[in-house]
């Protein structure tokens, strides 16, 4: 778009909404007045419902979100990559893909990536799930099926392999070793910080992780898609019936083995006896959408173990997201209960063993 981002919520004026809209071709739109709140406790970006009331009548609906970025000026230095890839998620990605999305209106972002406006739908009276509490199976299925409706449709697209808004890639070994020392920084950080508030058992199996990231990084380059990156409860929303779920915050991109967005999701939503219960049948049931949406030549047992090989996703974005974002103590209680989880899993799974195994 041409125009400009806000200057944080105050910016989102009559005036600039108006131009916003007709810049994305609603010409017929004028905006009288605007009311802006802010909801939901993003740590890397704000969020805004905003309000409108129109002079003329119009298609457009008169509530909307806008994301903004932090209002921390150092977090937005950090994060002006998950900036640029959310924004160019929407523009360029958002329409080949059938992932549950909201519309979206107005996408723009300054030149430097520190300033930007999405104006999204309003998908209220939608919950967002809730990362602490978990979900239920039945839930954590919604979200495996959504999932696949981002991988299957271009899976292995060559084109990924030239798609450079990603805020965490690895595309050769220089690469995946730079982000295994980013994430030995991160784990070490980490466990200096909030080490005392974890068992034994998972701070050592949190140390070891990022000796690992390189070669997990590279392992079975036959297999890529578009990653999610960050895929969790806290970025699905869940409609009132239950029956749908619409995924949101697009900041994490990176392209690289498909079910790493999968192990993250399933082994941070579900309690360690749950997610053993429940995990065959839902990588199945994410498998059977792969197929649905044309996947082929793999089968449920790569799938699966897939599924095993990427849990190493949970602690380097939860590690990261400690390490590069803004703090807060439902933030800090939040990743605690997630690498709990998730470090059960790895142990259980076996999952440094696979990746040793894939090295040698």
């Amino acid at each position: 778009m041409s125009i400009d981002p806000p200057e944080g919520p105050s910016g989102l004026t009559p005036e600039w909404l108006t131009a916003a809209l007709h810049d994305a071709g609603h010409p017929e739109v004028a905006v009288s007045d605007v009311a802006v709140e802010a909801i939901g406790t993003g740590q890397t970006g704000c969020s805004f419902r905003v309000s409108v009331n129109f002079a003329e009548h119009t298609d457009l609906p008169s509530t909307f979100v806008a994301k903004l970025p932090a209002d921390d000026p150092s977090v937005r230095q950090r994060v002006a990559g998950g900036y640029r890839a959310e924004v160019a998620f929407y523009d360029t990605v958002a329409a080949t893909v059938h992932v549950p999305l909201p519309r979206c209106y107005v996408s723009t972002i300054s030149e430097d990536g520190q300033a930007f406006v999405l104006l999204l739908e309003d998908l209220s009276p939608a919950r967002q799930g809730d990362q602490i509490a978990g979900c239920s199976p039945d839930h954590a299925r919604a979200g495996a099926v959504a999932l696949a409706g981002l991988h299957g449709p271009r899976w292995c697209d060559p084109s990924w392999h030239d798609f450079t808004a990603t805020a965490l890639q690895a595309a050769d070994a220089k690469q995946a070793i730079g982000l295994g020392d980013v994430a030995r920084m991160a784990a070490d950080l980490f466990l200096e910080r909030l080490g005392g508030r974890m068992s034994q058992e998972d701070r050592v199996t949190l140390d070891a992780y990022p000796e690992r990231t390189a070669p997990w990084l590279l392992a079975r380059p036959e297999r890529f898609s578009l990653l999610h990156g960050d895929y969790r409860l806290d970025n699905l929303m869940f409609a009132p019936d239950d029956a749908s779920v619409i995924v949101v915050d697009w900041q994490t991109l990176s392209v690289g083995l498909p079910a790493r967005d999968l192990a993250y999701f399933v082994s941070t939503s579900l309690p360690p006896d749950v997610r053993a219960s429940h995990e065959h049948a839902l990588v199945a049931a994410y498998h059977a959408a792969l197929m649905a949406w044309g996947v082929r030549h793999y089968d449920l047992n790569e799938c699966f173990a897939d599924y095993r090989l990427g849990m190493l996703q949970a602690p380097l974005i939860a590690t990261l997201g400690t390490a590069f974002s803004s703090t807060t103590e439902r933030g800090d209680q939040m990743m605690l209960v997630m690498l709990e989880r998730a470090c059960a899993a790895i142990r259980e799974l076996d999952t440094f063993a696979l990746i040793d195994r894939e090295k040698a």
